[in-house]
């Protein structure tokens, strides 16, 4: 890849998508099917009441998901190997039982975006929702297995362009734009149990502990990729100083535009369900159930471009939610970790990211409750993203760890705000669920 990036004369918007990888693949599998539904239940619950966490969302997750791939980056190593280095065998395996909570949490968030991608081939008429689960699932565990990393990386990155069907969707709908504005300026925020634990959703969707190792893990098999798949991924000290600082910006650019596209997508879901699901007052539990009631109020057009982009995301997040879970205890482990190896050498982590893939398939065919496997994955990862970000904080700013790429003072800010700002909001989320609100 870095051979492609120093072609100075090639089109500048080919060099921009060659710069393009983790980092929009991580946004675009934040809006997973579980992502849409939540979207989805905020606008049609509250019109344009919730857009206010789109603005507040997009430099939290810029923040952070530029200070994982930095990491990377400046090491050479994911974030699992990097909480091996930083914290001592006792508290390393406090982490991993975190690690082993998450990848369980992964598993059921996987089963319902499994479960959704079935139901949203049967509102296509493609046939049962069960058949298509599986199907769904059996297809992306052999690709993870037997396809190679490169291979992979482009169909993930083919996958984000399924997200734009909800632009077609917003367009295709007739939106109050004075209201969205006042949507996204805060001035509908309400102070009721319901509309908090409601945004407290739409936050831990948006900065949820998965991203934080898929981040940290794509970078680095990227950056083996180029050493044509070795063990050792070289550290942006180990390279010429013009070349550390273009890896370094490009991995920027990449974050950054993914956490944009992201949020995008997100605005786009919210306040077209406000202006059709919210107007009519229809109420929403599912990615399904909204793309269904779009028919009637937006046409068919409109519901099958939902229905198509909750399938695409689908088939890109659930990869992604359990190789991220798997890489992350493998490498804590000091286990072969990577999609760039084969079965044979990275035995544990494909084992992980199997026993994940077939425990969601199974989960998502015999489930009848896949709205409660969301809300119990959700506290879960409410649980973990606090302690998560603040592991990766002391990790990002350990001078010994991170040299001369430790974190400058608006990376410090912006991380430590998004640490309390989750640790508050996954207190609130549980105490809510807990409560039965």
């Amino acid at each position: 890849m870095s051979g492609e990036e120093e072609k100075p004369k090639s089109n500048p918007v080919m060099r921009f998508l060659r710069v393009l990888g983790p980092g929009l693949v991580t946004g675009a599998a934040d809006d997973d099917p579980s992502g849409v539904a939540t979207y989805s239940q905020a606008g049609a619950t509250f019109g344009n009441g919730l857009l206010w966490t789109v603005p507040l969302s997009l430099p939290l997750m810029m923040a952070v998901q530029e200070i994982c791939d930095r990491m990377a980056l400046a090491t050479g190593d994911s974030l699992g190997a990097l909480i091996r280095r930083k914290f001592r065998r006792g508290i390393g395996a406090s982490i991993g039982v975190l690690i082993v909570a998450l990848i369980a949490a992964n598993c059921l968030n996987l089963a319902a975006d499994l479960n959704a991608i079935g139901q949203g081939m049967q509102l296509l008429h493609a046939g049962p929702a069960w058949i298509w689960s599986i199907v769904a699932g059996v297809a992306i565990l052999v690709t993870v297995m037997l396809g190679s990393f490169e291979l992979i990386g482009r169909i993930f990155k083919w996958l984000c362009l399924v997200l734009l069907v909800y632009l077609g969707v917003l367009f295709a709908t007739h939106v109050n734009w004075g209201s969205v504005a006042a949507g996204l300026a805060g001035f509908q925020f309400q102070l009721s149990p319901a509309y908090l634990g409601l945004a407290v959703g739409v936050l831990g969707t948006t900065v949820s502990p998965y991203m934080f190792f898929w981040q940290s893990a794509q970078r680095v098999e990227e950056m083996r990729e180029e050493k044509r798949g070795g063990d050792d991924a070289p550290a942006l000290d180990e390279r010429p100083a013009r070349e550390a600082h273009r890896r370094l910006r490009n991995g920027r650019i990449d974050v950054f535009t993914g956490m944009a596209f992201s949020v995008l997508i997100m605005f786009a879901i919210i306040a077209s369900s406000a202006a059709t699901l919210g107007a009519h007052h229809k109420t929403v539990s599912s990615a399904a159930e909204a793309a269904k009631a779009l028919e009637p109020i937006a046409g068919d057009f409109a519901s099958i471009l939902f229905a198509l982009g909750f399938i695409g995301s689908g088939m890109l997040a659930v990869p992604v939610l359990a190789a991220a879970g798997a890489a992350g205890l493998s490498a804590l482990l000091n286990k072969n970790w990577g999609l760039d190896k084969n079965p044979r050498r990275a035995p544990l982590f494909y084992v992980l990211l199997g026993i994940g893939m077939i425990g969601g398939t199974i989960l998502a065919v015999v489930s009848t409750d896949p709205i409660g496997l969301l809300v119990l994955s959700a506290i879960v990862n409410g649980i973990a993203a606090g302690p998560f970000l603040i592991i990766m904080m002391l990790i990002s700013r350990d001078r010994t760890i991170m040299g001369r790429h430790r974190n400058g003072k608006l990376a410090a800010t912006l991380g430590w705000a998004t640490t309390v700002l989750m640790c508050v909001a996954g207190a609130y989320g549980i105490w809510y669920t807990v409560a039965g609100r």
